[in-house]
């Protein structure tokens, strides 16, 4: 009972921190991270202890789900170059960073533990960054980047976090043996999860909500272990069968059942991201009762310099970058696939001050083995997981409480490329609606038309359209809106539309469906 009493109140702890967070316009991450550090300290506080293997497969693999199915392959296309350098480049050398400065640090420590550390801290989680970066209405393109680099820098981080690991627990892992394994992970792994996504897909086709959603968190936490199971990243063959169920079953689920789904699977991720501060934070508690006063400061100063060698080997990378592009475009011209932001020097500072960690370093440090095959303690773990903590908690209060200004400051803007893009995509919809409704001259069929019709008027002026209710004709108009929805999937298969766009659509039509069959549930 008193577990379970714990459990409440710290769900409701974490509840009103995030309403604190919005209210003061910072990331909710934020105040997470402070709660989970002054948990130990509370009186009677729990001591909590979880199965290292179950740490990524619970606290990663839904909020994995969750991005890789709102991500956009065009966006992801249109920044290509970008995205690969932050998810190779910029993780590569924050490891290799980390790594040289731990062993310079702990000369004893070994290198694939050294290096096991790096790939821990090296992906930034992008919830924390996107959450304020909407808030200030920043280009889209730099919020694309973002998003793209967070979905997918999980997966090389943790596969050299991997590897580094396999190494220790196995005594040593040489260049000719590693590189196989990590290609035959990585193609292995997109293989897996694009194949089951198809396999998957008819057997996720269930009516009812609660059994939807339940088959929805089973698959997944089945993909996940299926792959880990058979030597694949669970990372990446859940971010590819997640990105192949968005293109193919997200689009034809009925609006009764997308609604609510999608508000479980927000609702799972914020509990998901509380839950995986408290256990860290319950961890620390116990590694700091076991150090004597020297020690913690040692592990301060290790802690402290670790962050520092995180946020400075991002700025390195972002701003050569930067500057390098910038040198291109003045050479060459800017001529991206359509219309976006030219890449300048405060767009830099941002995407290098973005850096915030969260739960994927959280659940990676979390998911280090206690022993070695052998029975002995695995080496440095109490470190790991107290400066893995200190990276994550030193980001996002230092560049979460301080991004939101710097954006006002540098004074970036844009120009609402989505916003067009929902205008347009109502234009195209809303006439394949009026188109299926036909010549009908029924009273029901001349509202609708006069309906949609101002709609379509009112977008191609710029202006935004008032959803009118209560008007009749539910059977026709479910018809009207399946014609909609249809040319709104074309426009987004077809790149002409983004997934942002695209959403902004879907919830439209997903609200006026519901409205539709409200009243034509009757009949």
């Amino acid at each position: 009972m008193q577990t379970f009493e714990w459990i409440i109140a710290l769900l409701l702890g974490a509840a009103l921190l995030s309403a604190l967070a919005r209210r003061l316009a910072v990331p909710y991450p934020t105040f997470l991270a402070v709660g989970g550090v002054l948990i130990p300290f509370l009186p009677g506080s729990p001591q909590w202890t979880l199965d290292p293997h179950l740490a990524l497969a619970l606290f990663v693999a839904p909020v994995l789900v969750d991005s890789a199915y709102d991500t956009s392959l065009r966006d992801l296309r249109d920044n290509w170059l970008p995205v690969t350098g932050l998810v190779l480049m910029a993780v590569g050398l924050t490891t290799l960073a980390v790594a040289l400065v731990a062993r310079w640090l702990v000369p004893g420590m070994p290198w694939p533990v050294a290096v096991a550390l790096g790939a821990i801290v090296a992906p930034p989680d992008a919830a924390a960054a996107t959450a304020v970066m909407r808030q200030v209405k920043l280009p889209h393109r730099l919020l694309k980047i973002l998003e793209g680099e967070s979905l997918l820098n999980d997966a090389s981080a943790l596969l050299l976090y991997k590897l580094a690991v396999m190494a220790v627990l196995g005594g040593g892992l040489s260049l000719s043996s590693g590189v196989p394994v990590f290609l035959l992970t990585v193609f292995g792994s997109v293989a897996a999860g694009y194949a089951l996504a198809r396999v998957l897909t008819p057997a996720l086709r269930f009516e009812d909500f609660p059994t939807s959603i339940i088959a929805q968190f089973t698959v997944t936490f089945g993909v996940w272990i299926a792959a880990e199971a058979i030597g694949l990243s669970g990372i990446l063959t859940i971010v590819v069968y997640a990105m192949t169920i968005a293109n193919t079953r997200g689009p034809s689920m009925p609006a009764r059942l997308r609604v609510p789904v999608y508000a479980v699977w927000e609702a799972v991720v914020f509990i998901l991201n509380a839950m995986a501060f408290v256990l860290i934070g319950m961890q620390l508690g116990p590694i700091w009762e076991r150090l004597t006063p020297d020690m913690r400061g040692n592990y301060v100063l290790f802690a402290a310099t670790i962050l520092a060698v995180v946020i400075l080997t991002r700025f390195a990378w972002v701003m050569s970058y930067n500057k390098l592009i910038r040198w291109r475009i003045e050479r060459y011209g800017f001529n991206p696939p359509r219309p976006m932001s030219r890449p300048t020097r405060a767009s830099g500072i941002v995407i290098s001050w973005a850096g915030m960690r969260g739960i994927v370093t959280l659940a990676a440090a979390f998911s280090i083995p206690e022993t070695m095959r052998d029975g002995s303690p695995f080496p440095y773990r109490d470190l790991i997981l107290f400066a893995a903590f200190a990276v994550v908690f030193g980001t996002l209060v230092l560049q979460g409480l301080t991004l939101r200004p710097l954006i006002l400051w540098l004074g970036l803007s844009d120009d609402d490329p989505v916003g067009r893009e929902v205008r347009h995509g109502r234009v195209e919809a809303y006439k394949a609606a009026v188109a299926a409704i036909g010549e009908e001259d029924s009273l029901a069929a001349r509202l609708l038309r006069k309906e949609y019709g101002a709609i379509v008027e009112l977008c191609e002026v710029g202006s935004e359209p008032y959803q009118a209710a209560g008007l009749p004709g539910g059977a026709l108009r479910l018809q009207a809106i399946t014609a909609a929805r249809a040319r709104a999937i074309e426009l987004r298969r077809t790149f002409v539309i983004g997934d942002d766009a695209f959403h902004v659509l879907e919830e439209e039509l997903d609200w006026a469906e519901l409205s539709a069959v409200g009243r034509s549930a009757p009949a």
